[in-house]
Order: C-alpha cells, then sequence, then structure tokens
C-alpha cells in the first residue's frame, strides 16, 4: 500500500489500512477481495443499519453488558453515520457474502474507531472500543442485516411511499374533477368505443394509485416483527437476556415504527418473505404508474397527427435536431423506472426462495433492489406529480372533434332498431366516409330520432347540458 498506513489485525492477521479511514482490517480485506462492479450499498440501508447498532449499543447499555460510556459513545456515533456523515466509509459492494458480513464489520469498525475517538482514544491498534466485543455485541451478520432491511424498507415505505403516492393520487384526483365534464371517446383494443369524460379517466388512474397506497399498509405491518437478537441462526445464542425486547423497543422510539421482536426469527434469518411482500406492494404500484404513464402519453401523442386529446407540460426542449418538438420526459422517466422495479421484483422473487436450511445467503441483493425500489416509486410519483400530473390541460376542440367522428356512438342506436341494423348503419358511414348521422337517416332513421337517442353526454352517463 502507498501512503500513510497503519498496521491493523483481525482472526486472519495483520493488514494495512490507510491511516485516514475509520474502517478496519476486515473491511480492507473485503475491499481488495470483492473488486465486483460499481453497485454500493444503498444509503438508506447504511442509515438503518447504523440504527440497529445504535439500539443495540444502547440496549446492552441498559442491561449491563456493555459499559454505559461505550454503549453512549457508540450510539454517537451512529447517529453521525444516520446524519450522513462519513460516507466514504463505507465503500464496499452489495457483491460480497451473501450474509452480508463485510458490511456488517464495516459498520462495526467505522463505528468503533470513532467512538474510540470520542472517548479520547486512537483509531485502529489500542482503540477502546471493539468492533466485535462491543459493537457487535448479541448480534450477528444474519441478524443484523435483515433486520436493517426490514429498517430501511419500513421508514422508506412509511416516511417516502405512501406520502408520495398520495400526492399522486390527489393531483389525479384534482383533474379529474377539472375534466368532469369534458366528453371523449373511450378506446378498447386501441380501436374507438363509447363515450366517457376526460375526468372518468382520471378517476380511474386516482383509483388505481389509492389501491397501491392501501396495500402498502399490510405490508408495512409484516416489516414490524424484526429478527435482531437471533444472532448467528435464531437461537439467540450470545445475545444477553432481554436484548431483543431492549432493541426493538429502542428501534421503535429511534424510528417512529412499532418495531417489535419476531415470534419467530428462524423464519426471517433462513427467509425474507415480508421483505419479497413488501417490495411486492411497491412493485404493485409501479404496475399501476406504468399504465397510466402509457396512457397519457399515448393520450398526448402528436400533437399534430396523434391524438392529442390532452397537453402535458412542455418542460425542456424535446429534440436536439427538430426545433420546437417537446417530449413526455418525465413520463418516459417514471416508466423506465417502473419496469427497473418491476423486473426488480422477479429477481427479489428468486432470491427471497434461495435460502437453504437456516440462512438466506442473498442479503446484500434483496437489501440492495428492495431499497432501490422503494426509492425509483417514491421519487418518480413525486416528480411525475409535480413536474407532470399537476399542469396537465385537456384540448377540449379536440376531443370534440373526435367524439363528433365516431362511428362507435351507434351503440346508442342498438337498443332502438336492433343489432343488426345499427351494425349496418356502422358499415354504412364507414364505406360512404359519412357521418353517422347521414348514414342512419339514408337507412331510415327520423333525425329527431336519432338526435335524441344518439347524446354522447348521456352515454357518458352525464346529465343534459343546460346550456
Amino acid at each position: 500500500m502507498t501512503g500513510p498506513h497503519r498496521i491493523e489485525q483481525d482472526s486472519s492477521g495483520e493488514i494495512a489500512v490507510p491511516t485516514a479511514r475509520l474502517w478496519g482490517a476486515q473491511t480492507q480485506r473485503a475491499f481488495e477481495n470483492f473488486e465486483i462492479s460499481t453497485e454500493r450499498w444503498a444509503p438508506e440501508v447504511l442509515r438503518a443499519l447504523a440504527r440497529v447498532k445504535k439500539a443495540a449499543a444502547l440496549a446492552n447499555g441498559e442491561l449491563g453488558a456493555l459499559p454505559r460510556d461505550l454503549a453512549d459513545a457508540l450510539a454517537r456515533a451512529a447517529d453521525e453515520v444516520i446524519a450522513g456523515a462519513h460516507p466514504d466509509e463505507f465503500p464496499l459492494p452489495v457483491w460480497q457474502t451473501g450474509s452480508g458480513t463485510q458490511t456488517n464489520m464495516n459498520m462495526n469498525e467505522v463505528l468503533a474507531n470513532r467512538a474510540s475517538e470520542l472517548l479520547g482514544g486512537p483509531r485502529g491498534a489500542g482503540r477502546l472500543v471493539h468492533p466485535n466485543d462491543h459493537a457487535n455485541l448479541g448480534q450477528s451478520s444474519n441478524d443484523a442485516i435483515p433486520t436493517a432491511m426490514h429498517v430501511a424498507l419500513a421508514v422508506a415505505i412509511a416516511q417516502e411511499v405512501t406520502p408520495a403516492l398520495h400526492e399522486l393520487a390527489a393531483a389525479l384526483r384534482e383533474r379529474e374533477r377539472a375534466f368532469a365534464g369534458m366528453i371523449k371517446i373511450g378506446r378498447t383494443h386501441l380501436q374507438d368505443a363509447v363515450p366517457m369524460t376526460l375526468g372518468q379517466a382520471f378517476g380511474g388512474y386516482a383509483s388505481q394509485v389509492e389501491r397501491a397506497r392501501r396495500a402498502l399498509g399490510p405490508a408495512l405491518d409484516d416489516l414490524l416483527p424484526i429478527p435482531i437478537g437471533g444472532t448467528a441462526i435464531g437461537t439467540g445464542l450470545n445475545a444477553p437476556p432481554g436484548f431483543a425486547q431492549a432493541a426493538a423497543r429502542l428501534l421503535a422510539i429511534d424510528c417512529g415504527l412499532g418495531f417489535e421482536p419476531a415470534s419467530d426469527r428462524f423464519a426471517l434469518i433462513g427467509a425474507h418473505d415480508p421483505v419479497v411482500a413488501a417490495h411486492g406492494a411497491i412493485a404493485g404500484a409501479a404496475v399501476a404508474m406504468l399504465r397510466i404513464g402509457n396512457d397519457l402519453r399515448l393520450l398526448a401523442s402528436g400533437p399534430d397527427t396523434g391524438l392529442g386529446e390532452i397537453r402535458l407540460p412542455a418542460n425542456e426542449p424535446g429534440s436536439s435536431i427538430m426545433p420546437g418538438k417537446v417530449n413526455p420526459t418525465q413520463i418516459e422517466a417514471m416508466t423506465m423506472a417502473c419496469v427497473q422495479v418491476i423486473g426488480n421484483q422477479s429477481t427479489l422473487s428468486f432470491a427471497g426462495a434461495g435460502g437453504m436450511l437456516e440462512l438466506n445467503v442473498y442479503k446484500p441483493l434483496i437489501a440492495h433492489l428492495s431499497a432501490q425500489g422503494a426509492r425509483l416509486v417514491a421519487d418518480t410519483a413525486r416528480s411525475f406529480t409535480t413536474h407532470c400530473v399537476r399542469d396537465i390541460e385537456a384540448d377540449e376542440a379536440r376531443l370534440a372533434e373526435h367524439v363528433s367522428h365516431s362511428r362507435m356512438l351507434v351503440t346508442a342506436l342498438a337498443p332502438q332498431i336492433g343489432y343488426d341494423a345499427a351494425a349496418r348503419i356502422a358499415r354504412r358511414a364507414a364505406q360512404e366516409r359519412s357521418t353517422l348521422r347521414a348514414a342512419a337517416l339514408a337507412e331510415g332513421v327520423a333525425g329527431a330520432d336519432y338526435d335524441r337517442w344518439v347524446d354522447a353526454r348521456a352515454m357518458a352517463g352525464l346529465p343534459p347540458d343546460s346550456g
């Protein structure tokens, strides 16, 4: 190693560690042994792991298993990480051992060295706080990492995803009200169908988002039981009596969520079904958002030669070569993110099923993808709401033009003259390129009857136009 360094030691022997780094020997070995790709642990998961370590230290202090000054120093060091300090001290990739041991020890070493400094001691050899004996007391990577996964995802659902979906649904409901009286042609199979209102379409979108948001509630509840205190496989070996209850209580206070010790810690160490299911609820929101985005860019297509029934906000130029072109950029960003989240769910399902015997060995991947899914849905929902949905406008002239030209208004004639006669009128209008009304009159329908029977507002469920 070039540059200033210190010699640290672990159970594998001595290794040089850069002097400026808070990490220790095990992190350094992992840094050198896992030079794989560019994916690093999500900040949300690292913050959650620091919260777990803080709760563990304070619990051990309460129980008399750890001197109070050491416990408090570890908690203060963890608070620094939670607040965003020391981001460069966590360099390890997602692609490491399946239990996440290297990152668990990375956190232990950083907190131990920093706690030692807070107590007036050195980092490295001679430090006052030990990464295993103190920072990891009562824990294993096998229970600390999945507990952090639960904490990270639960906090994200409660504080980010749910509020973002609430805002999106509210914006869609507002557009529903604004477009309530505007008639449009419905479409099935990408072909004309019967009339509806533009407001009804947006109300359907809002209901999709609201349903997805409601599905997050039970998913969040299933994340609240945590495996902390289970140590290596769930038995709780080497954890002080009462540790699981104390740590869960402190985590609940810290996060404002009802974390509690799991009734069966074996299940949450050997498998991660609650995380897979919770991300499944997030992926359900992505499915709804993907569908809504695709609808809106179709409705806004053109604007001169497409449907052009709505206008999206023109946030930036759309082309480097075609002057004046505006593209549905917010929708494209959102739909790409949604496709990623939906793909993550497939990977998470494989990873969740990949546990063998007493340990699931896909923990880093599960932590990475579940955190990414929550972040993508929350961020894109907020961006889509702010930069697109709230400023969508309707082109009422284009809507009315499409309604007046649609032969599917003939549906209102079927109860009056029969399906076959109505079909003949539709075919005649198509063959002669005439209006539906002209074709109906040519087939013997009285003009007054046609005008009474074929009322697009009534077909859409609206009262007669008072104007």
